[in-house]
């Protein structure tokens, strides 16, 4: 029987940065989804729990503590990959971190650990990734942006630029890559409940003014940014390849 082009049957997929938040719910879409998933962070109980919950339930998985943004960890990621499973088919780059500030006041110690986290270490997993998913009958990499990429908004100059250039290189890695077969295609959220913004939306006033500015006048939640994920990575995205799917409620279509 033919499988679903809507849904990711036997295909293994990374996902970094997935215990909480986005990351978490891209996971739990995917198993849903019949996906094998292989997480990655830097809590090592919180990976062990997640691991418990999703094979518990019948799903295949594997899991790695690392910190993406140090290179002997990305290094010890994919040897790990390659040991216990030793393919990929997809690949989301999803972690990330920022700290709010105004340009003029940002140490060159917090700008180099904003480059690195969310722009570096994608890069670098992008690349050694390339030969897994080259051997995939059909592989796929997202890389998790953010409207801040596209516009501005309140995040700060830093987290803006590597946003931006996470988009810039999807376009690149999309031309590079199609004759390989591989897919590579960007999600830039809005406002999303999730540890990042937390704090950000307990201020009343904050908060309303993001909703005054989303038509649909609310913040995301996770689980749609995960459906708009999963779906760049079944059969049924298969012409789709160098877009960034914006999930924003409506936020960028606003002018005054």
């Amino acid at each position: 029987m033919q499988k679903s082009k809507w849904k990711l049957e036997g295909k293994i997929a990374l996902i970094t940065g997935s215990t909480k938040g986005i990351g978490l719910a891209i996971a739990d879409e995917f198993v849903e989804l019949g996906a094998h998933v292989f997480i990655v962070a830097r809590d090592q109980q919180m990976i062990d729990k997640q691991l418990a919950t999703y094979r518990e339930k019948g799903h295949k998985a594997w899991g790695c503590k690392a910190d993406v943004t140090i290179k002997e960890d990305r290094i010890r990621l994919f040897e790990k990959i390659q040991a216990d499973v030793g393919k990929l088919d997809i690949v989301v780059n999803n972690v990330g971190m920022n700290i709010r500030k105004k340009t003029v006041t940002y140490s060159e110690e917090e700008y180099l650990q904003i480059i690195n986290t969310n722009m570096h270490s994608a890069f670098d997993i992008c690349q050694r990734s390339y030969e897994f998913l080259k051997r995939s009958d059909a592989g796929a990499l997202v890389n998790i942006v953010s409207t801040a990429g596209l516009t501005h908004v309140r995040t700060g100059a830093p987290y803006g630029m590597t946003k931006a250039a996470l988009i810039q290189l999807t376009r690149n890695l999309a031309g590079e890559w199609a004759p390989e077969g591989i897919r590579v295609n960007a999600v830039a959220p809005w406002y999303t409940r999730t540890p990042l913004v937390n704090k950000l939306l307990k201020n009343k006033a904050y908060l309303n003014n993001i909703i005054e500015r989303t038509p649909i006048g609310r913040i995301a939640e996770p689980e749609e940014v995960a459906s708009a994920v999963a779906f760049l990575c079944m059969p049924a995205a298969s012409y789709i390849t160098g877009e960034c799917l914006v999930v924003d409620g409506g936020f960028l279509i606003n002018g005054f």
